[in-house]
């Protein structure tokens, strides 16, 4: 990995030579941990099977069993539903960020990387970003499932585009938060509950299934304002499937959504990175 340009003794600090900034041997060294990540997903085929299964049971069940009994403003339920489910795929995706982390912890493969030359943060990096892998694959068969059981999107390629980039965007910030959790446990099974348990009441108290205006008063202000409602509106906007949106409405939940991100990311990055260093440093 760094050896050819590491000067420190192993489980010494990490010290790159000169030449190139510290953030580039970082970003580096994430890749090479990110295609660590992806190579152990791949070799799994079971892991994407079933991560592909969940939101297209979700999809199957709320187009087929609950869709019927849905009354949304304008269009078809289906091209309601769809952004809604892409947004809860990508966010139920990023629990797999603390599963990993949780079980490189427990297995020690996190101190044989303490005892390489390498950035300490890309331990983090790498996960994450081999994660927005795995999301951009199963968002490209939540598409394919979606055109099959009727979700059509409008707009232009220009738009489409955005709205997948809004996606990714989004996933990556989620799994900030799971790696976050991930290193709070100390098992895989405290990982994997502690990551779906704060999605649940944010994906389901959202506008992801339903409209927000169905939902009692003192809920519709959390429900209307929280990512997961902001996010599934600024693709609906986007795809050109929910003619009950104006302009300002999608503009606005364009503005929200990046700030969400924004946000996620300036508040979980620092964190998890001082979380990981306390936790290695025991």
């Amino acid at each position: 990995m760094a050896t050819a340009r590491a000067i420190s003794m192993a489980g010494t600090r990490y010290q790159p030579i000169a030449g190139r900034p510290r953030i580039v041997w970082a970003f580096l060294d994430a890749l090479v941990l990110a295609k660590r990540s992806v190579l152990e997903t791949v070799r799994v085929p079971e892991l994407i099977m079933f991560v592909a299964i969940q939101p297209i049971m979700f999809v199957l069940l709320f187009r087929y069993v609950f869709g019927g009994a849905i009354q949304v403003p304008g269009g078809q339920y289906v091209n309601f539903l769809m952004p809604g489910i892409f947004v809860q795929t990508v966010a139920f995706g990023g629990v797999t960020t603390a599963i990993g982390l949780a079980q490189d912890m427990q297995r020690g493969i996190i101190d044989r990387f303490r005892s390489l030359p390498m950035s300490s943060s890309a331990v983090l990096t790498g996960r994450t970003i081999a994660d927005l892998a795995r999301n951009l694959f199963t968002v490209i068969i939540m598409l394919t499932v979606g055109f099959l059981v009727g979700f059509r999107p409008g707009g232009t390629p220009f738009e489409f585009l955005l709205g997948i980039l809004l996606l990714l965007g989004v996933s990556f910030a989620f799994s900030w938060i799971s790696a976050f959790i991930g290193l709070l446990v100390r098992s895989v099974e405290a990982a994997q509950s502690g990551g779906f348990i704060w999605l649940f009441p944010l994906t389901f108290a959202s506008s992801a299934f339903v409209p927000v205006a169905t939902m009692p008063g003192w809920l519709q202000t959390f429900a209307r304002h929280n990512p997961i409602s902001v996010l599934a509106d600024a693709l609906r906007g986007l795809f050109h499937v929910n003619p009950a949106l104006t302009t300002g409405d999608i503009r606005w939940a364009l503005i929200q959504s990046v700030a969400w991100i924004v946000g996620i990311l300036i508040v979980f990055v620092p964190l998890s990175v001082v979380r990981y260093r306390r936790t290695t440093a025991r």
